[in-house]
């Protein structure tokens, strides 16, 4: 039999070693269903590097290396190291896919988009000696299939309690900095509701009562999220997902969200600024409208988790330091924050290069960070230092306790705000070593 190895990369932290954790619970969904697409007569592993150490001395034939945001760097490094020693090494992942010429550097082929569609293609020219350089075959409008994952590959791993679920891929929205913008180009597609469901169930069968669905926007298509949450429903399942925050209007949605065991929501609301959220090509989000809506989610028993970003256009000192309280005004129990950063490929990038703003052009220094251009109201160390003083603030066991602890709340799930206040505490950590935040 042959042998495949698909590896999902750990970031490097600041002295450049693979960082580490004794858990993984936001599990990856690609490397379970590309281990399921793989021909009867292949063998698969996959290796979580974050929780064990990647086998460099495999006698795998082939090896898959996903590329995720900064993680990108330690990526490039594995790949390298395999092809040194003989191995034949695919990339694939949205940091390979918006900058594949630069990938094609490091392995023998890279997967642009959607793997599973190209990916018995890929594997049958493996096969012939026939290996393309690269391999591109991207979703239209409508609906995508995929096998069952081959979940039995990890669960045997240091996980979490809950396995990842996919409905749809893509979004409606084309926010300049955004990655899945450069990908699908303001198209959502999605899986028929029965798939789905069947993969929910196989989680539920597997012994897990909670799942995460793995969507870039589950508001994407309400009609279809409608009809989604009806059958979710039925299963008995806690699960959570991300979405746009307009949801928040919605009373009917967000009761069906809540009859189905929704518990907690994560929103990208970048900026405070209205400005920033414009020239962000997001000006469909309204700042001013935010704490409501936040409320009459949280008002449904639903948490809310931020992901913002800080440098935009208009955003000053003044309102970094402002984003402290709205986050605790809020009670956002578990908050992320990056650096601005204009990844190539994204059209904000063309923007900022086009403009001469760039100031560093080692793209693999682009972590989200440390501030890479001349941000409009600041220069690029104020912006750097403000960012790490936002974060340092907002994860002082005053602000955790504030956020997790002091509210009404706490006292109807205590068990999950003392988990929160958990993975608060293990933040703070990661930000006194200059480690940014991830979800993994």
């Amino acid at each position: 039999m042959k042998k495949i190895l698909l590896i999902q990369p750990s970031p490097y932290d600041k002295d450049h070693k693979p960082i580490k954790k004794s858990r993984l619970y936001f599990v990856g969904l690609a490397m379970p269903l590309l281990a399921a697409m793989m021909p009867h007569n292949w063998e698969a592993e996959i290796i979580l590097e974050i929780i064990e150490d990647i086998p460099m001395d495999t006698d795998a034939d082939l090896i898959g290396i996903s590329t995720m945001g900064h993680g990108v760097i330690r990526s490039i490094d594995i790949a390298k190291e395999f092809r040194k020693r003989g191995k034949t090494v695919v990339l694939g992942g949205y940091m390979a896919s918006i900058m594949a010429k630069e990938a094609t550097k490091y392995c023998d082929a890279v997967v642009i988009g959607d793997a599973e569609l190209v990916w018995k293609d890929l594997i049958h020219d493996f096969e012939n000696g026939s290996l393309k350089r690269i391999y591109e075959n991207n979703l239209e409008r409508g609906y995508f299939s995929t096998p069952l994952p081959r979940f039995d590959l990890i669960i045997n791993k240091r996980i979490g309690d809950f396995l990842p679920v996919q409905a749809g891929r893509g979004c409606p929205n084309t926010c300049s900095f955004c990655s899945i913008a450069c990908l699908y180009k303001g198209k959502y597609v999605k899986k028929q509701l029965q798939e789905v469901i069947r993969d929910i169930i196989q989680v539920k069968k597997l012994g897990f009562n909670k799942f995460l669905l793995l969507d870039d926007n589950i508001f994407s298509d309400r009609n279809y999220l409608f009809n989604l949450l009806k059958e979710i429903k039925n299963l008995n399942m806690e699960w959570m997902s991300q979405c746009d925050i307009r949801i928040g209007m919605d009373d009917e949605i967000l009761k069906a969200l809540a009859d189905s065991g929704c518990t907690t929501l994560s929103f990208g609301l970048e900026s405070i600024s209205r400005e920033s959220l414009i020239e962000m090509n997001k000006g469909w989000a309204n700042p001013a409208k935010y704490p409501e809506l936040i409320k009459n989610i949280q008002s449904y028993g639903i948490d809310v988790s931020t992901e913002m970003v800080v440098g935009g256009e208009g955003d000053t000192l003044e309102s970094i330091k402002m984003t402290k309280s709205f986050i605790e005004d809020n009670k956002i129990s578990v908050p992320r924050f990056y650096i601005l950063t204009p990844i190539p490929g994204t059209e904000f990038f063309k923007e900022i290069s086009a403009q001469g703003r760039m100031i560093k052009d080692d793209i693999y220094s682009f972590d989200g960070t440390e501030a890479v251009y001349r941000p409009k109201n600041m220069t690029p160390e104020e912006l750097t230092k403000a960012y790490w003083e936002l974060y340092e603030s907002l994860f002082k066991i005053k602000s955790i306790v504030k956020r997790n602890i002091l509210r009404r709340e706490f006292f109807k799930k205590p068990g999950k705000y003392l988990f929160y206040s958990m993975v608060n505490m293990f933040y703070r950590y990661q930000i006194k070593q200059r480690i940014t935040p991830n979800i993994f």
